[in-house]
Parts: C-alpha cells; sequence; structure tokens
C-alpha cells in the first residue's frame, strides 16, 4: 500500500488537510484603533476572544475531503476508484478557495484582510493530488499494457 508513490502524495495531503484545519487561514487588520479578528476554518475569534461560527462551511470542506483521502489510500487495488476519489478532492479543495474568497470578503470588518500561510495548504493538496493521480494513471496503463502482451 504505502510502497507506491503515490500513497505517499496522499499521505501527505491528508496530512496537509489535517493541519489546514488547525491553524488560522487568514486574518483582518481594522482601520485606526481595533483589535485584529482572526479566521480559522471554523470560526472567526475577535480581539475580544468572542467566537463566532460563520465560515463553518471552510471546515465542513476539509473535514468530506480527509475521508475522502484515506478512502483513495486504501483503495490501492481499484486505480479507477482511487483516480476518482483524487479529482473529486481536488475539485473540494478548488470549492474550499471558493468559499475561503467569499468568506473573506462577506465577513464584515472594516480594514484590510491577509491571508496566512495556512490558506496555502490546500494548494499543496491540489498538487500532491495531482501527482497522485498522474501515478494511479502510469499504474494503470502499465497493468493493461501487461495484459495485452499475455
Amino acid at each position: 500500500m504505502i510502497q507506491r508513490i503515490q500513497s505517499v502524495y496522499l499521505l501527505l495531503a491528508l496530512i496537509c488537510t489535517i493541519v489546514c484545519m488547525c491553524l488560522p487561514v487568514g486574518a483582518w487588520q481594522p482601520e485606526g484603533m481595533g483589535l485584529n479578528v482572526t479566521l480559522y476554518n471554523l470560526w472567526t475569534v475577535t480581539g475580544e476572544g468572542k467566537l463566532d461560527f460563520a465560515p463553518w462551511a471552510l471546515f465542513a470542506i476539509l473535514l468530506v475531503s480527509c475521508p475522502c483521502m484515506l478512502a483513495a489510500i486504501f483503495s490501492y487495488r481499484n486505480r479507477m476508484r482511487q483516480a476518482r476519489l483524487c479529482v473529486f478532492t481536488m475539485l473540494l479543495m478548488v470549492g474550499w478557495y471558493a468559499a475561503y474568497a467569499i468568506f473573506s470578503q462577506v465577513i464584515t470588518v472594516k480594514g484590510s484582510f491577509s491571508p496566512d500561510i495556512a490558506a496555502a495548504l490546500p494548494l499543496v493538496n491540489i498538487i500532491l493530488l495531482w501527482l497522485a493521480r498522474r501515478g494511479i494513471m502510469a499504474d494503470e496503463r502499465l497493468v493493461r499494457s501487461m495484459d495485452r502482451i499475455r
């Protein structure tokens, strides 16, 4: 299972997703006097410590992608299902960026928004999932060519 490079890519993508779920993904610096508002995947934290669960969809998208990646890791005998799960998870990550763009604009805080480094982890996921899918499809081509020779 883990001896194939695409399984390693999928495992790294899963780890990146879990790390992204735990770290802040952005912050608003208010104009003039005021405290920063920090955006996590599940909530926003104001300077006073109040939690607002408005961006829960970011967390939900990442939470759905974790079992998909686990299923892709453990379905190594069914390469086509593994490739489809990779594509579905890549689409989820693109959806995460769409939701992230919406929440960074919709949440009304007077000031400028700055993304954190954890906001780049879904992009790393997309790259790792693409590499995994490329390896899966290479294995599939190899197996089909071996069947043709027999």
